[in-house]
């Protein structure tokens, strides 16, 4: 399969006449090629963003709007097809591409056309002197990177709100995931998204990602993925005074108090360890269980994660395949400090080695749980972004609390008990940004998103984002 970009509405070849090789996380083989895309590849893409904004922009909510509810039921209609082809992508069950992934990508498309019909800004009377009021206009052409664990989930995260609120987009997803967001090139083509509006282009984060970051007529960046990454866009965008969103990495704390609904939080607290793989920023990748619980959750928790099935996507697994050979390696990596460090593992621990034919050559990790490691240790306070967590034991909220703030991470949080003052308690004093409170991943699209110290810059979803994605104007009117 040959991917080509998205450019001016057309799909078609990189100009430098370069393909990169893609791999199917599944079976380790390849399967397809993407454009190796550059400077000039963007290039072109800003050329035809920058034509296509002034008609867009004002061509009114109402149309805009109408245009993205059929982008929206055309990855509906199409939901078996993209599913396929994100778990062919990414290595994930095609159950849950199926029941989340392309879902939300639907969802958010529509969430995005309906809200900016309700979008307003502020009013401010100045008493017998003047009354002052806000324009949000659109910023023009934005930027959006997206990463591979949630392929079109999050890649649609970016690209709904930036053109409901009028902009035109240069995108790039990952090169490790990108046959989704080919789909969803010939979905735009179908719905009749005027040309040059939506720019798709393929390629490395170096060649293709940098020249969007540094490119003087891209006025603000939208970016999810790890924060190292972050930092050098910000190094790079931050001097040109570009508009930044960056969601970046988490090392989630997951709080056990004894007085939880056991059976609840046993079940979920298997969902945010090892959904996806592990490879969810939103992942509770630390569980902290208080002491007097803390046998019984270890036996029950390893027993439940001794019975998940693992192997291929195509089949009814709950574990697929991590999303690349040099992912496993780092993510397998991690799992040998750990002992290093003096971590227990209860579980797992290594590769699986599949003895199906079609999947034998996969990369695959079993899950895996740890016990025994310090506060301190590296496996405790570094992103490993796979299906890997550690077990810690605490006395107090305080300890719990010192324990779950002690990272440089603030993505998300979960708590689970049944006191209604503490679980409100502990929620404030969290250094997060998302805190979960005897749930995990319920999202109200409304809401914002985003993390607190290396996790991130801005908030994303609902109001946040229309606003991101705007420029605030005041004018005031003195009358007399």
């Amino acid at each position: 399969m040959i991917i080509q970009n998205y450019i001016n509405g057309v799909l078609q070849a990189p100009v430098n006449g370069k393909f990169i090789d893609n791999y199917e996380p599944a079976t380790g083989k390849v399967y397809g090629q993407i454009p190796e895309s550059d400077a000039a590849d963007i290039q072109l893409a800003v050329d035809a963003a920058n034509a296509a904004f002034p008609a867009w922009s004002q061509l009114g909510h109402m149309k805009r709007a109408a245009i993205m509810m059929k982008i929206s039921e055309g990855i509906l209609a199409a939901l078996d097809a993209f599913a396929e082809a994100e778990s062919l992508d990414n290595g994930k069950p095609v159950k849950l591409a199926k029941a989340v992934d392309i879902p939300r990508a639907v969802d958010n498309f529509h969430f995005f056309a309906t809200a900016i019909e309700h979008f307003a800004s502020e009013s401010h009377f100045m008493e017998q002197t003047a009354i002052n009021y806000t324009l949000r206009r659109p910023i023009g052409v934005v930027g959006c990177i997206s990463p591979w664990n949630l392929p079109l989930y999050l890649f649609t995260w970016k690209i709904a709100p930036a053109l409901a609120a009028g902009n035109c987009v240069v995108a790039k997803p990952s090169e490790i995931t990108p046959l989704t967001s080919y789909l969803l090139s010939e979905v735009c083509i179908e719905a009749g998204l005027p040309a040059g509006v939506l720019n798709i282009v393929h390629g490395t984060g170096p060649s293709a990602g940098q020249a969007i970051i540094e490119h003087p007529e891209i006025k603000a960046i939208s970016f999810t993925g790890g924060t190292a990454t972050g930092k050098r866009i910000a190094a790079t965008a931050a001097p040109m005074f570009k508009k930044l969103s960056l969601e970046l990495g988490g090392k989630n704390p997951n709080i056990i108090f004894a007085d939880c609904d056991f059976e609840q939080m046993l079940k979920t607290t298997i969902l945010s360890s090892f959904s996806n793989q592990g490879q969810i920023c939103l992942c509770g990748s630390r569980i902290l269980i208080e002491r007097s619980i803390y046998d019984q959750f270890k036996n029950a928790f390893v027993e439940k994660v001794k019975a998940l099935s693992i192997g291929d996507p195509k089949t009814d697994v709950n574990i697929g395949a991590v999303v690349s050979k040099a992912h496993q390696e780092k993510v397998l990596s991690y799992i040998e400090l750990a002992k290093q460090e003096g971590g227990t593992i209860l579980c797992g621990g290594t590769a699986f080695q599949p003895v199906d034919e079609r999947i034998k050559k996969g990369y695959f990790i079993y899950p895996t749980v740890i016990e025994g490691l310090p506060q301190s240790a590296r496996c405790n306070m570094e992103e490993i972004f796979g299906p890997v967590v550690t077990l810690q034991a605490f006395d107090t909220e305080e300890e719990a609390l010192s324990i779950a703030n002690a990272t440089e991470y603030g993505l998300a949080a979960t708590v689970w008990t049944t006191n209604l003052n503490r679980a409100h308690r502990v929620a404030e004093q969290l250094q997060s940004g998302i805190i979960w409170i005897n749930c995990w991943l319920l999202r109200d699209l409304r809401t914002p998103f985003g993390g607190m110290k290396s996790s991130g810059v801005g908030r994303e979803g609902g109001w946040e984002a229309l606003r991101f994605f705007t420029e605030p104007k005041n004018v005031c009117v003195k009358y007399y």
